[in-house]
């Protein structure tokens, strides 16, 4: 989860993904280490986790596929690996993401989907304008146990600051089923994300579990 997540992205900050970036043509690597694993108002693990990615942007066509992993460091518990797509065009991106939880979900059998195993099917579509980004993304299939078939999440983010090497980015999401305490639709991941050079940092509010974070990160690339 998400994610980039890579998740429609690799995520500057950590556990945040509002839209899709441009990467150069041909192949990406990196990882990120990150203080805890936040992703869309919740965190998974409560320790440093290691997350690398792989991805390949097609010449021409812009069409990128990659895999995005999450690796708590002293926890095996906490393990993510995901593959996805994202087919740009213009301001908007269409992503497909396959979420795998080998450990977190009943049911690990890499190659079963189904209600009872632990594969998530999402997708999602991503806005860009000027300083403005949108998401919303919905769960295709996921596993009944969890909540995660049919949950639907939406994020607006704003970037308010680009000085001195600084930029720094407001962010809203919401989301219903496994996002919610309940399964109706809230609000659930509020926050501000600076980052610089290689280092990031977020501080986030979920307002539906009334919880806090403050992550900080960085990133290694070639």
């Amino acid at each position: 989860m998400k994610r980039t997540v890579k998740l429609l992205s690799i995520a500057a900050l950590a556990g945040l993904t509002l839209a899709p970036a441009a990467h150069a043509e041909g192949f990406d690597v990196g990882a990120d280490v990150v203080s805890r694993y936040v992703w869309r108002g919740t965190q998974f693990g409560d320790g440093i986790a290691a997350q690398p990615w792989l991805s390949y942007t097609f010449p021409g066509i812009g069409v990128e596929v990659g895999a995005w992993g999450s690796f708590e460091i002293d926890n095996d518990d906490n393990n993510e690996i995901d593959l996805y797509v994202t087919v740009p065009a213009g301001n908007f991106s269409f992503t497909l993401t396959d979420y795998y939880f080998p450990t977190l979900i009943p049911g690990n059998d890499y190659f079963n989907y189904g209600d009872d195993d632990a594969h998530v099917l999402e997708a999602s579509i991503g806005y860009e304008y000027d300083k403005f980004s949108l998401l919303a993304a919905y769960n295709l299939l996921g596993n009944e146990c969890f909540n995660t078939d049919n949950a639907l999440y939406v994020e607006a983010g704003y970037n308010f600051y680009d000085k001195d090497g600084y930029s720094a980015s407001v962010f809203v999401g919401g989301g219903n089923e496994v996002y919610t305490t309940d399964g109706d639709f809230d609000i659930v991941n509020v926050g501000v994300s600076v980052s610089k050079d290689i280092f990031n940092a977020s501080y986030i509010v979920n307002p539906d579990l009334e919880e806090a974070f403050f992550v900080v990160g960085v990133t290694l690339q070639p």
